[in-house]
């Protein structure tokens, strides 16, 4: 396992927001990763449009995930239409 920071940034839109959280949160867990840390930044403005959107939701993550795994999130993450950007970073553990 790989300690990894997971930033995702949502749909404002609550019903939209909560469909993507949960799309997150399940494919997290299809691919056994462990959620050490979630966090909910709040609606912030974008610096550019993205997907014809001027706000989004940011939520962050700390997990514990194989490496080999991230593949398959970065595939469900780019065929969903909830997920307006999203970014792993590997990192050390505190």
């Amino acid at each position: 396992m790989k300690y990894y920071e997971l930033t995702v940034i949502l749909k404002k839109d609550e019903e939209d927001f909560k469909k993507g959280l949960e799309l997150v949160k399940n494919t997290l867990d299809k691919i056994e990763a462990k959620i050490l840390k979630e966090e909910d930044l709040g609606v912030r403005d974008l610096a550019y449009l993205i997907k014809k959107e001027k706000k989004a939701h940011y939520y962050y993550f700390e997990v514990d995930a194989l490496p080999e795994s991230i593949n398959t999130v970065n595939k469900v993450f780019n065929l969903s239409t909830d997920v307006l950007k999203y970014l792993y970073i590997a990192a050390e553990q505190n």
